[in-house]
């Protein structure tokens, strides 16, 4: 068969090769009949339940979840009940998509189940997951800093070191600017590809960054349109701050999500926000309390400071003794707590404050007072383990090494001692991004050296 192109398209193809820039660069991420994009997350108490979201085209006019206990037979399906999901009609880049909720609810704790999704006919392969243990029990999971550039090609290698290094991991939090550009769909089709089926198999806490954010056509930031539809996430948050602040309870620890872009925007966010933690706070039952939001307490990135969220925020943590602070934004890593230079840092008067980057955007780092352990121009991810009254953290660069390590141990009044684990065998990777390298004037060199030496002398005390 002949094929003929007019001298239009031909131009057109000339003109895509002799200017690259022109050209696709990215892969498009079209729905079809079969499910996508699916994710794990929750509505309601992880002990008892489980959601599950993925999205289809419009063709789709049944939606359901199929159940049942893990058992090593092939025998699935002769055991699974069918469960019917409920579907949201998106429209985005000018198609309708259709996104899918399906929520297994009255399940056994501390469970396996087997699972898939479909519309009856066109399924899903069977997943599995473990409901939560209905009281205080061992569990870990995962954090990650930004994401947000060179999804597919680069972060892909962070989220599945981290499920080859915990593939037991309880569920994963996601501190912000997960995308670059808020409603670009090959985005987000890019970081439901690198995730692929562990997101099927481990729940994920996500927590919205500035890039999650855009302007509307009312001139109002709002929450990206793919965020709601894409995940499912606990709605006890404030009213205008659904799915992007909320709390869970897992085994003996409360998870709570705080919207620090929302925030940031609108001051009567940001006092209704922490006045919403406050009562969070308040009626806490849990022996240990992590906290999770995009912008630092205090940052790592020089010239970089939240103050209005930091003033507003921090006095709450250190009154309702949160344990640990989950964070991103500034593309570098610092490990820390706001204690003054000299004093001994063994027992915190405050949370231990984390900032950290999972994809290869990097900046430059500030080497602040208030940082123990720092990285610069290094990817990594978290993995944190929670049992009685040990708390573990340990940070891995993407190729697998331990980088930074330390115990919280809580004593019966609730006091906290700090054990410093980090690998003294492994040096701190320092040096600054080569583009900052070419970028930096000399006095800014001179004062990078200069804030480096200081670190430096001030680690050996």
């Amino acid at each position: 068969m002949r094929v003929r192109f007019s001298t239009f398209s031909c131009w057109l193809l000339l003109l895509a090769s002799s200017f690259p820039a022109l050209a696709q660069t990215h892969k498009d991420y079209l729905p079809s009949p079969y499910p996508d994009r699916l994710t794990l997350g929750w509505q309601d108490n992880p002990a008892t339940s489980q959601s599950v979201n993925w999205r289809t085209d419009s063709t789709v006019t049944n939606a359901v979840g199929a159940i049942a206990e893990a058992d090593p037979s092939p025998d699935v399906e002769k055991k699974a009940t069918i469960v019917n999901a409920t579907t949201q009609r998106v429209q985005l880049d000018g198609t309708t998509k259709l996104y899918h909720t399906v929520q297994f609810k009255n399940l056994k704790p501390g469970t396996k189940y087997n699972y898939r999704v479909g519309n009856g006919t066109i399924w899903t392969e069977w997943f599995q997951f473990t409901t939560a243990s209905d009281k205080p029990a061992p569990f870990s999971f995962i954090y990650f800093g930004d994401a947000q550039n060179d999804i597919r090609s680069l972060w892909s290698r962070a989220i599945r070191g981290a499920y080859s290094t915990m593939p037991r991991a309880a569920f994963m939090i996601h501190a912000g600017d997960l995308i670059t550009t808020s409603n670009a769909d090959w985005q987000w089709g890019e970081w439901f590809e690198a995730g692929g089926w562990v997101n099927g198999m481990v729940p994920t806490l996500a927590t919205p960054g500035n890039h999650e954010y855009f302007k509307d056509d009312d001139n109002r930031r709002k929450v990206s349109r793919h965020w709601r539809p894409s995940f499912v996430l606990p709605e006890n948050g404030p009213e205008k701050l659904k799915e992007t602040a909320y709390y869970i309870d897992y085994q003996g620890t409360r998870f709570i999500s705080l919207d620090s872009q929302g925030a940031l925007l609108d001051s009567t966010v940001l006092d209704q926000q922490a006045d919403w933690l406050v009562q969070v706070l308040t009626n806490n039952p849990n022996r240990w309390t992590v906290v999770t939001h995009h912008h630092p307490i205090y940052s790592t990135k020089s010239g970089r400071d939240n103050e209005e969220w930091r003033a507003r925020m921090e006095p709450i943590y250190k009154k309702y003794k949160v344990d640990l602070v989950l964070q991103g934004h500034d593309h570098t890593y610092g490990r820390g707590l706001n204690m003054p230079l000299g004093k001994a840092r063994k027992y915190p008067d405050g949370p231990i404050y984390v900032v950290s980057v999972s994809g290869p955007k990097m900046y430059d780092i500030g080497l602040q007072d208030w940082m123990d352990r720092a990285a610069s121009n290094t990817q990594l991810y978290q993995i944190v383990s929670i049992d009685g009254g040990k708390l573990s953290y340990q940070s891995f660069t993407v190729t697998g090494e331990l980088y930074d390590a330390f115990d919280l141990t809580k004593n019966a009044k609730g006091q906290n001692q700090l054990t410093d684990r980090a690998p003294a065998q492994t040096a701190e990777r320092l040096d600054l991004p080569s583009e900052y390298l070419k970028r930096f004037k000399p006095e800014q060199l001179e004062e990078y050296n200069r804030r480096y030496k200081e670190y430096k002398a001030r680690r050996k005390q």
